[in-house]
């Protein structure tokens, strides 16, 4: 298998030796080219025709947003992931660029500490990500603790239980999934919303924003407490783990920071799991495109007390890792492209019953990943 060809962009002379170094020490990439902004990183597509491109935000006279926005008008599709800084105009500034085209975002390898400090967080967060986006195999980037398969889901001898709650599980590609998917469900819905996207603090509520200003329903970061209502979305907020906790009649969010799942907090797993037992299994799970097997083994559960899995396609995935793992294990009711998927959730929660649809077979340039980081 050739090399993967990345392009590093920064206008740091000190960040783009970091990245290439460590880039270059990975046998399976190959750094073919750097430029010191968007402008000349556009300039260089044609010569060097990279299979991915890191991308810094803010940069002279090109900025990495601009740089992205001038990439996709040119109708070119190569994955570029973002560096960003953990703070309020670096998600913002990330959060559009993402709205541009890019796929995905790591954290930028400033004030962690040491040269070697930062080229470890760079090869942990970035190496994952760059094989996800171009279909390579991807190994955890630290040893996993070992978690029990999920239990074998049987047939349904009958109709499953109508859904009382909507819990939706994405990752890489997620932004993007979300910001089309949830726009075409009515305010009306009857039933709450909660939702988990890997991302840090300072992202999620950003994003809880944007996707309110997008929505008919109503988008929140949760907070602990707060009474589940229809018409709501609850997203999880970054580091936290959202639960479903029962109540007396109206069950309520929860937050807490157990340990992390599928090394991730949040984690989409234990908010299924915990929907299972609130709501006695009358759960819709939705699997949206993600690396990693973060929520299969809540499908699992969710599936095994008569609630009803939905899974995003292959082809409409940017990475089919999530999903890939829910549809592979057979715990996938339906498995559809992104654009039906508002369709069937309104089905599922009208009580209309489907039948349950055969896996899609993979589609040839897409990741099918469900090993590694998010």
């Amino acid at each position: 298998m050739n090399p993967i060809r990345v392009m590093v962009v920064d206008d740091s002379v000190v960040v783009r030796k970091i990245v290439t170094d460590v880039l270059s020490a990975d046998p399976g990439i190959e750094v073919v080219g750097t430029a010191v902004n968007g402008k000349v990183a556009v300039s260089k597509l044609e010569q060097l025709k990279p299979d991915l491109i890191t991308m810094d935000i803010e940069m002279p006279e090109m900025n990495g947003i601009e740089a992205v926005r001038a990439i996709r008008a040119a109708r070119n599709r190569v994955p570029i992931i973002m560096f960003s800084t953990l703070t309020e105009r670096g998600a913002t500034a990330t959060l559009d660029a993402l709205s541009a085209g890019a796929n995905d975002y790591v954290t930028k390898p400033a004030n962690v500490g040491s040269v070697a400090q930062s080229m470890e967080s760079v090869r942990e967060q970035l190496i994952p990500k760059i094989k996800a986006l171009t279909g390579r195999p991807v190994a955890p980037a630290r040893p996993a603790a070992r978690i029990a398969p999920p239990p074998p889901v049987a047939p349904r001898t009958g109709p499953g239980k109508k859904p009382a709650v909507l819990v939706i599980g994405s990752s890489t590609g997620g932004p993007e999934a979300l910001a089309k998917l949830l726009p075409q469900l009515p305010a009306s819905l009857p039933v709450p919303i909660l939702l988990v996207q890997h991302m840090p603090p300072v992202f999620t509520r950003q994003f809880a924003q944007r996707l309110d200003r997008l929505c008919a329903l109503r988008v929140v970061e949760a907070t602990d407490g707060v009474p589940l209502q229809p018409g709501t979305v609850h997203l999880a907020p970054g580091d936290h783990h959202l639960v479903v906790r029962p109540g007396r009649g109206t069950h309520t969010t929860g937050l807490h920071q157990g340990p992390p799942e599928n090394f991730c907090r949040p984690a989409v797993d234990p908010l299924f799991r915990s929907a299972v037992t609130a709501y006695d299994g009358a759960v819709l799970g939705v699997v949206l495109t993600g690396m990693g097997s973060d929520g299969r083994n809540g499908a699992g559960e969710i599936r095994a007390a008569g609630g009803t899995v939905v899974a995003q396609d292959q082809a409409s995935s940017v990475v089919w890792g999530m999903p890939g793992a829910v549809a592979q294990a057979g715990l996938a009711d339906e498995i559809l492209p992104l654009d039906r998927i508002a369709e069937a959730i309104q089905r599922h929660l009208a009580g209309v019953p489907t039948s349950r649809t055969a896996a899609i077979a993979p589609v040839p340039g897409r990741a099918v990943l469900s090993g590694g980081n998010r």
